[in-house]
């Protein structure tokens, strides 16, 4: 293939590209687009490239490009294109669509979020990805202990439980949430849940109504969302600063029924939200009647001080929602989350997880109780919390040692993953920045997918930034990790210097 032909190609797919995020409203009407030189960048390739590409939208009359501005996406673009796909659809026979009218408006809702599955660890690689644990961590001889004597003590009527969870759990769990997070409530308030996902899609699918506005965190902690989306919500998008979500925005975002937030460590910006904030958030939700999602979970990982009293127990209206999970401290394969329900929910919400899947493991509850009970819970947490200290000290002081000023880390005092700014990186290079890591041998993973899609535009104001986790990870591993990445951020600045001569 020749050069020209080359250049023709990617210059096509690029134009069928950007056709299509206009199309799907991706890039809305009046969005500024990236500048040429800094997509040039992200795409490794030439601004002579994507100029033509720019050029020729223009020409189609899907953007608008003026003289020392931005290039824009046209108004009535989108519009125009789904006319003529329109015509083109009535005049040319097309295939049946198996789904078509078999999907509830819920299941078009879920199919349209697109989510899909990460793609494995290649063999020698080191991933940074936040979520995972590692097996090695897991207290396997007393997790084995205690299902043996669950195990021996099976009742002799196998009938199902309560839909609230198991009660041995439920009482283990008041003393423990008392003890460790300060947080009053009743045995009755608490439910056990799969995950704490599961807790999320309780409350969209009892809490939010088609068309009905969330107020969500931006950036923030997309599963969630997507909980809310599925059901039809709106998302309202609160900015994120260092002091968490920016609670003066709320009375401006208009009516909402719940509100999501990460209080005691921000997903995934890691700030700690302010008692000023906290009672700010409590008033909103007493003037519009709306209820809060309080997602607490990894407190069990505050480095510093002793984890913060949660928004719960300054709640005095019963409108928080409390959500806590085991999958950061044992094993997110466990599926264990659980809710502190406000008394007016309770009976709503057991019916519907029985509904759901009337409770979940009954063994698996009573084994995670005698854990609590007999102390080795509180143990496992104390010795896993170095582990991971360890490990994010490591992860500071490699990105200190080899990358220096290039690098700012935010949300280091709490958590199993820091935020890494590249102050020399555009934010439409992430993309660049993570192949040239995935050629180091090390997988990195951006900011950008947890700011919500109408708010990718602003992303060219800022710096790439990474989610960097390291649970996964044992110390040496985490340095020659950031070693490769290293190697790739110096590969990936020679790049764009060879582009820009």
């Amino acid at each position: 293939m020749s050069t020209d032909e080359r250049r023709t190609g990617l210059s096509r797919t690029l134009y069928e590209e950007f056709r299509a995020r206009i199309a799907d409203g991706t890039y809305a009407a009046g969005a500024p687009l990236p500048s040429t030189r800094a997509l040039a960048l992200e795409r490794g390739l030439s601004r002579a490239t994507v100029s033509l590409v720019y050029e020729q939208l223009a020409a189609d009359g899907f953007i608008e490009s003026r003289a020392g501005a931005a290039s824009r996406v046209a108004v009535g673009a989108a519009q125009g294109m789904h006319a003529g796909r329109a015509k083109r659809e009535r005049t040319k026979p097309t295939a049946p669509d198996p789904l078509a009218g078999s999907l509830s408006a819920i299941g078009q809702h879920i199919a349209a979020l697109k989510l899909s599955d990460p793609r494995p660890t290649a063999l020698g690689e080191i991933d940074f990805v936040y979520g995972p644990l590692s097996g090695s961590d897991f207290p396997t001889l007393t997790w084995v202990k205690a299902m043996r004597a669950v195990e021996s003590q099976r009742s002799r009527r196998l009938e199902y439980e309560d839909p609230r969870g198991n009660m041995e759990l439920r009482r283990a769990l008041q003393a423990h949430l008392s003890q460790a997070r300060g947080l009053a409530c009743s045995v009755e308030q608490l439910m056990i849940v799969n995950g704490s996902q599961q807790a999320l899609d309780l409350c969209a699918r009892l809490l939010v109504d088609p068309g009905g506005g969330v107020v969500v965190e931006n950036p923030g902690y997309r599963m969630a969302h997507h909980a809310f989306e599925a059901y039809g919500a709106q998302l309202l998008c609160a900015d994120v600063d260092a002091h968490g979500l920016v609670t003066e925005q709320l009375g401006k975002l208009g009516p909402a029924k719940l509100a999501y937030v990460t209080p005691t460590h921000q997903f995934p910006l890691g700030s700690f939200l302010p008692i000023a904030r906290r009672r700010q958030l409590l008033d909103w939700a007493a003037e519009q009647r709306a209820w809060i999602i309080e997602d607490d979970y990894d407190s069990e990982y505050r480095y510093a001080v002793r984890p913060e009293a949660t928004l719960q127990s300054l709640d005095t209206r019963g409108c928080v929602i409390h959500v806590g999970t085991f999958s950061k401290t044992l094993s997110p394969q466990m599926r264990m989350g659980y809710m502190v329900l406000p008394p007016a929910l309770v009976q709503p919400f057991a019916d519907a997880k029985r509904v759901t899947d009337r409770h979940a493991a009954t063994a698996v509850q009573r084994a995670l109780a005698r854990l609590l009970e007999d102390g080795s819970y509180d143990r496992h947490v104390r010795r896993i919390r170095r582990l991971q200290q360890a490990r994010q000290r490591a992860l500071v002081d490699a990105l200190g040692r080899h990358l220096g000023d290039e690098v700012e880390v935010q949300g280091a005092a709490s958590g199993l993953h820091v935020v890494a700014w590249f102050r020399a990186v555009p934010a439409a290079a992430e993309s660049a920045l993570i192949e040239a890591a995935r050629h180091q041998g090390v997988r990195v993973h951006p900011i950008s997918p947890l700011f919500h899609p109408s708010t990718a535009a602003l992303t060219s104001t800022r710096s790439a930034g990474l989610v960097m986790g390291y649970a996964l990870l044992d110390v040496d591993t985490i340095e020659d990790g950031v070693r490769r990445l290293s190697k790739a951020l110096l590969h990936l600045r020679r790049k764009a210097s060879s582009h820009h001569h």
